[in-house]
């Protein structure tokens, strides 16, 4: 284990203290720095010598994990895309003269087909080996690659879905596009279509056509307050001219132009590019809350528990915004939330959820609790809290789709007037 390894955003938490809780300061997660797993505004590091103790199964088995089942009307179709956008040389790679970048699109769906991989087969190997030992999870302990998603691989657009509103997915930093499957599907089974994006060399693993792996840019040798708060800032514009750009191509979608490579019958003039949401979590989350505030094309925006970075979070957002946020992540806590929160104009809603953690707002959720049955030392809380993982996934997807059904449908809810008590675990902040 390196002294200093790129994590994906998930390292929650100051382990050697016994905290869980957030750490959204920089000053104060790098004071920690010896021998801390700290979350920093957004970008996870781990600082130490030694990493947590990773378990393997007992029975020497990879452990099979599954994601769970959507629950809207629609089967979903997913293909991935390939596309080079040459107006710009790469931003954080200079000497190449264009930015590659790999997305998928998750949208309604009809007839059958072979379910998608949750990771591609590179990708997930590349997961097994780096990304999943700082997590306590041995190299080989879970079968990674064979874990499905519930959408079928370049299905036919469901044609009763009619025009599709789209929603821009951002994970968080140094995440792959993958760890947002289990909302970004239920999004698509409710009738969006939903275009999740890998953002090359800041990524963990990416994984494109002719089994092609690019990682992630190695992180400096010294991270100092100042060197994290710059390679945020870098990230975040790298990460909003990537969603503006995939915005164009969506928009010719929209238009019946075809972009990439092969795409599923239908998808031509499918997407409604009139009617567009933002949603990301941590850094995905701060960039959703900038680009909805700055390209006029998008609509409304939702934040997966991310501190914002850069001129979004002092000048806030001027169009609907909703901010999801684990138990102990309080705007007294973080900066930015306050600071973005009292110059948000338009409407806007914070939801906190008990017992929640950082890692609650991706797919670890579901997928940590399932692998921790079996291998008992995998530090549970630290990332996906205490939480019930099934409730946790429901509240997140019951909210944030009634968010955009609300915004980008003009369908009412009730759902943001107070406490539902379906949902016991989530307070509404004023």
């Amino acid at each position: 284990m390196p002294i200093v390894t790129k994590n994906t955003d998930l390292a929650v938490g100051a382990k050697a203290t016994g905290s869980s809780a957030v750490s959204s300061s920089p000053a104060s997660a790098v004071s920690k720095a010896a021998s801390v797993a700290g979350k920093i505004a957004g970008l996870a590091v781990l600082v130490s010598a030694v990493c947590l103790p990773a378990a393997g199964a007992d029975a020497g088995r990879p452990i099979g994990v599954s994601l769970p089942a959507p629950g809207g009307p629609y089967t979903v179709g997913t293909v991935a895309m390939r596309l080079v956008d040459r107006s710009r040389p790469d931003p954080l790679v200079p000497a190449k003269p264009y930015r590659e970048l790999m997305i998928s699109l998750w949208y309604p769906a009809t007839g059958g087909g072979p379910l998608a991989p949750h990771m591609p087969p590179l990708a997930a190997a590349d997961w097994d080996r780096h990304s999943a030992p700082p997590l306590g999870i041995a190299k080989g302990a879970v079968a990674w690659a064979a874990t499905r998603t519930h959408a079928r691989v370049g299905a036919p657009v469901e044609p009763r879905a009619g025009r599709l509103p789209v929603v821009l997915f951002g994970s968080g930093d140094g995440g792959p596009r993958t760890l947002g499957t289990t909302l970004v599907e239920d999004l698509a089974s409710r009738g969006y279509l939903v275009v999740t994006v890998d953002h090359t060399y800041e990524a963990d693993q990416v994984e494109f056509p002719g089994r092609r792996l690019v990682r992630a840019l190695p992180l400096p040798a010294k991270l100092t307050p100042k060197v994290i708060a710059n390679l945020l800032a870098e990230h975040a514009t790298a990460r909003l001219a990537d969603m503006r750009y995939v915005l164009d191509q969506v928009t010719a979608l929209a238009h019946g132009r075809p972009i990439g490579g092969r795409l599923p019958t239908g998808m031509l003039g499918a997407p409604d590019a009139s009617r567009v949401g933002a949603l990301g979590q941590s850094l995905g989350g701060s960039v959703a809350a900038q680009l909805t505030r700055e390209d006029a094309r998008v609509d409304a925006g939702v934040n997966l528990d991310g501190a914002y970075v850069g001129p979004v979070a002092t000048r806030g957002a001027t169009k609907p915004f909703l901010q999801l946020a684990a138990e102990t992540h309080t705007r007294d806590s973080e900066p930015s939330w306050k600071s973005f929160w009292r110059a948000s104009t338009g409407w806007k809603r914070e939801l906190r959820f008990k017992g929640a953690a950082h890692g609650s707002f991706t797919d670890l959720q579901p997928l940590l609790p399932q692998i921790a049955t079996t291998l008992p030392k995998v530090p549970l809380a630290d990332y996906v809290g205490t939480i019930d993982p099934g409730r946790s996934v429901a509240a997140q997807r019951a909210y944030v789709g009634a968010f955009f059904d609300l915004h980008l449908r003009g369908k009412p809810t009730r759902l943001f007037e107070g406490p539902d008590t379906r949902f016991p675990e989530v307070s509404l902040i004023s």
